[in-house]
């Protein structure tokens, strides 16, 4: 099992700081044929202290830390759980929910868990989960998931991303239909009282979203977690105490409906 971030806000990066100290900073040089934008890229991955931990501790990406932090907060991945996980790909989300879910069956005196991946792309296997090559909104795909988990989902999760157009309004449009999509097949695998987390972009054209969650929800969450990079306009829904499909997405939220916004989830 992955061991909690180092400190309150997870590992840091260490910095020089005054006369004497060495930058430990790692600087990429500009090479032939290469963008800026790919140098930046990649001397920001080399620097990233959750890039390196990932590696470290055999994550297939940094984003494992996201959900990891996730669910220290919240507390949705827990023994015996069953788990959608929606865009799976490379497996980071995965590889965190396992041992927490104990889909392994390695924790004893606890209930085991399952979880499934689904993705457009064949990933490698990883023990513990059973993984689907699936496009989610085809026809269908909620009894398959369904059918695949043995019944209904006690978490549905996504770090899903449109395809970037370079644009940033575009980019957040596509997001905020793709999470509301997400969110729809939730509503149709999840049991009452579950769980929906979600990537999304802040960019002001999420409230039909918000809406659509706050009317089948007890409580939505909005949070950035520390291994978001500052400089992102990521955050992550949490939606927990599904109701059951209480209303049409474009019925208005009744005016009691709770709801949370989480100070993290400032930029």
């Amino acid at each position: 099992m992955a061991k909690k971030p180092g400190g309150v806000n997870g590992p840091r990066e260490r910095k020089s700081s005054g006369r004497g100290q060495r930058d430990l900073r790692v600087r990429v040089k500009s090479a032939k044929g290469r963008k800026l934008s790919s140098t930046l890229w990649l001397e920001r991955q080399l620097n990233d202290p959750y890039v390196q931990r990932a590696k470290r501790e055999g994550y297939r990406g940094r984003a494992a830390f996201k959900i990891l932090e996730l669910d220290d907060k919240y507390r949705f991945l827990v023994p015996g759980a069953r788990v959608v996980d929606l865009g799976c790909a490379p497996g980071g989300w995965l590889q965190v929910a396992i041992p927490r879910i104990n889909a392994l069956g390695e924790k004893s005196g606890k209930k085991q868990g399952r979880i499934i991946g689904v993705d457009l792309q064949e990933i490698d296997p990883i023990p513990g989960a059973e993984i689907h090559v699936l496009d989610f909104l085809e026809d269908g795909a909620d009894d398959k998931v369904k059918a695949w988990l043995g019944g209904e989902a006690d978490v549905v999760m996504s770090d899903m991303a449109a395809s970037s157009s370079g644009h940033q309004g575009t980019d957040h449009l596509r997001i905020v239909t793709l999470v509301e999509a997400a969110a729809e097949l939730a509503f149709d695998v999840l049991a009452p009282g579950g769980t929906f987390v979600a990537k999304v972009l802040a960019g002001g054209a999420e409230q039909s979203l918000q809406t659509l969650l706050k009317q089948n929800f007890d409580k939505v969450a909005n949070v950035k977690p520390p291994a978001s990079r500052s400089d992102s306009s990521e955050k992550f829904v949490v939606a927990t105490g599904f109701r059951g499909r209480q209303c049409a997405q474009g019925d208005e939220a009744r005016p009691d409906d709770p709801q949370s916004d989480d100070p993290q989830s400032d930029e």
